[in-house]
């Protein structure tokens, strides 16, 4: 029979935990922790980039209805018309003075 090491204890590089708060890193580790990173960050950043765009397209429709709907509440408004006539009638009976 030949002898296994156990899996636990191997000594390959590309295995080996790596604690950067137990002492200081070799270029080769930091370089390793940086393109993981990055490869990471890139990955999530497509998520994250299809979410902000959703959000960002939801927030803008909720924008344009709320201006289209004051837009249109507005134009039904009658009583500013009803105001001027009310007015024009007023002043048409107030009596004429050499001011006016």
């Amino acid at each position: 029979m030949s002898e296994k090491a156990p899996q636990g204890d191997s000594q390959a590089s590309f295995a080996k935990r790596i604690d950067p708060k137990k002492g200081p890193l070799t270029p080769e580790q930091s370089a390793f922790i940086r393109r993981v990173e990055l490869e990471q960050w890139k990955k999530n950043a497509q998520k994250l980039r299809g979410r902000n765009i959703f959000t960002g397209l939801v927030i803008g429709g909720l924008v344009l209805g709320i201006y289209g709907y004051t837009f249109y509440s507005v134009s039904q408004e009658k009583f500013l018309d009803e105001l001027e006539e009310e007015a024009k009638v007023a002043r048409m009976r107030a009596p004429k003075t050499s001011a006016n």
